[in-house]
Order: C-alpha cells, then structure tokens, then sequence
C-alpha cells in the first residue's frame, strides 16, 4: 500500500483529490492533526513518510514546502503555479513529457487548466514542425466557475449573487496571465499568445480553442487531424469530432470526465483548434492522480473516469 500525503487538503484541488483517494484500496492517506496543519517540523516528517506528497497550495507556499521534502524515496507532485517552467521538475503531463519520464521524477509540476488545453493543441504541431514557434497565436479559454476556487465557487453558488455572473465574464484582461509562461515554453514558442480566458455560470468543464489562418501553418486541416492521431492514442486523451452536434459544441461535453477530446473544425482557410476536457478532471485532480499512478506503479487510468470513445 502506497503512502500518500495532500497538503492544502482544504482547498478545492487538495480536496477533491483527497475525496477521490480515500476510496482506494492501495492508497494510504497520512492525516495531520488539525492544529498541526501549519506546524513544518510535522509536515516535514509525514511528508517524507510519504511516496507521493500532492502540493496544493498557493505558489510561495508550495516553493516553501517543496524544501522540507529530502526523501529521496518521494515524489513530490506540485499543483501550483511554481515550478512549471523549472528545469529541474518534470512537467506532469504524460502524453507530451512521457510516460517513463513521470514514472521516474521526483519532482513533477501539475499542469493549469487552461494551459493543458492550450498545450495538448499546439505542442504537437510545433514538435512536427508545421507551426513555426514565431506564430502570435490567439486563443481563448471558457471555464465552469469551480476553476476559480472556493471564493468564485461561494460567489456563484450563493442565493442573492451579482446579476453580472448571469453572463459570460472574460477576465485576464491585462495578458499577464499565470499559465501564459507555461504556454509559452513547454510549446517551444518565442512568444507568448493572446489569451482570453472566460468563466461562465456553470460548474465544470473547459473548452480550449486556438484559431489559425492557412498561412500560419504548412499543413492542411486532414493532416493536422492526422498529427493528433498519432500524438493522442489514449487512454486519456484522444481525437474525436463526435463533440460537435447541429454545429455547436458544449464547454460541459467532458464534465465529470479525466478525458480529454482533440478537435479540428473550420476549413481549408481558416482552422479551428479545439480541446473538450474538464478544468477539474484532466485541468486539475484527474491529471494529478494519473501523474501519481505512473508514480506508484498502478494502472494509469486507475481511478480514473475516461469514458467510451465519442
């Protein structure tokens, strides 16, 4: 049985992966006491009791408690934003990092939501060297509202909310991002793209799009589609354009799944680039467990929810 350990257990990721571990039969939780809960010495022993230790703090936090573990017997998995361009963590996202390369990391940097759907489309094409890495890409991003954490999930949630979250809100509206850095060098780009993220009044899911002219890329839309067939062969992450019905998509298609759905739409001029998943499934708790399930030796997909084929 595995030894595992959440710190930031309380915060919406720390406690969706706790819910979701607890029913595990190879999984053991180490718990601290309560009054405990910020005591260094004690999380610094359970920590490195621990073969897998889950990050799940805000950023200074997290690059604080990435420093008491010394084990080298444990991986430490980061959800946070603080180590994802570091060289020396691996960047935990199986399909594009490798798989061998997550089984054998002890310090790995949970992908962001927004950057998962962002990357999973572009970082193929400039692995194939059809997009080049001096493309000013643009994309936006929508999210259900429990990517914003507990504060946004109480505001949308409560009974006498603002009318204004009745709508649609872009926010990010400066380009500076926290995923921007993310995007920019796990792509390969020499620039960062224009990003608009959206939250919207549902709870989950997150549809990802990039729009490219025929200019902009040397291939064609069936040999785009024919990339992200040989990139994404499963289990987690496939082609499929079965999301499109009566010529709409959803930004929920993928709520409640770990899965996430590569698209092409548009045409021979203008191509639409499209990733289906859910920003706390593959975004967030369902790409943390996958990460440690390689960790662990267990099966990749064990616990987690992928689906039939759409």
């Amino acid at each position: 049985m595995k030894k595992i350990f959440i710190d930031g257990s309380s915060g919406t990721t720390g406690l969706r992966i706790h819910q979701r571990l607890s029913e595990r039969k190879d999984i053991e939780i180490l718990s601290i006491p309560y009054e405990q809960r910020h005591d260094p010495e004690v999380r610094g022993r359970l920590m490195n009791q621990a073969d897998v230790v889950f990050l799940c703090l805000p950023d200074a936090a997290a690059e604080e408690a990435a420093r008491l573990v010394v084990s080298d017997r444990t991986t430490v998995i980061d959800t946070s934003t603080a180590h994802r361009t570091d060289p020396d963590w691996v960047y935990g996202l199986p399909e594009l990092t490798g798989t061998d390369k997550i089984r054998n990391a002890r310090r790995i940097a949970n992908p962001g939501c927004h950057a998962t759907g962002f990357i999973t489309l572009i970082r193929p094409l400039t692995d194939a060297g059809v997009l080049s890495p001096d493309t000013m890409l643009n994309c936006f991003s929508l999210t259900g509202y429990t990517g914003g954490g507990k504060k946004m999930i109480a505001q949308y949630e409560e009974e006498e909310r603002d009318p204004l979250l009745d709508a649609p809100r872009m926010y990010g509206l400066t380009q500076h991002h926290k995923h921007l850095k993310e995007m920019k060098v796990i792509c390969g780009l020499n620039t960062e793209p224009a990003f608009c993220p959206v939250v919207a009044d549902y709870p989950q899911g997150m549809q990802t799009v990039v729009t490219l002219s025929a200019r902009e890329i040397s291939a064609s839309p069936d040999e785009i589609r024919d990339i992200y067939r040989r990139t994404y062969t499963g289990p987690v992450i496939r082609y499929s354009e079965a999301c499109e019905r009566n010529g709409f998509t959803s930004a929920s298609e993928m709520a409640g799944s770990d899965a996430l759905l590569i698209s092409v739409f548009g045409n021979e001029e203008r191509i639409v680039l499209s990733s289906l998943f859910d920003n706390l499934g593959k975004g967030a708790c369902g790409a943390a467990i996958q990460n440690m399930n390689l960790v662990i030796g267990a099966d990749e997909t064990e616990g987690l929810i992928t689906g039939e084929d759409k």
